[in-house]
């Protein structure tokens, strides 16, 4: 199974598909080849509105304050991986319920 996940030292890194725009702003699911978390945010791709509401909500799914979550590529892509700091072992478990 591929997962969208890779576990680090202090945290973990996040693939993520955002579509901004969304009528269905949340956590969709995996993305169909599961290589990616599809997240959906109401807010436009201008001035990184998408990317902070896009990390606001990851946050919120993974009961993480938003400062733990940073974005390390993908800036002014659909295409993004997150890092999300914390326990590994903690946030892998969260994120299988994803």
């Amino acid at each position: 199974m591929t997962v969208f996940w890779r576990v680090l030292a202090d945290g973990v890194s996040v693939a993520v598909k955002v579509q901004p725009k969304s009528r269905r702003p949340g956590v969709h699911g995996q993305s169909t080849d599961g290589e990616r978390l599809r997240i959906g945010v109401s807010e436009p791709a201008e001035g990184g509105r998408a990317n902070r509401a896009a990390c606001a909500i990851l946050a919120k799914a993974l009961g993480v304050p938003a400062s733990a979550i940073s974005l390390v590529v993908g800036t002014s892509s659909r295409e993004k991986t997150l890092r999300v700091s914390g326990d590994p072992a903690r946030l892998a478990a969260s994120l299988a319920r994803l």
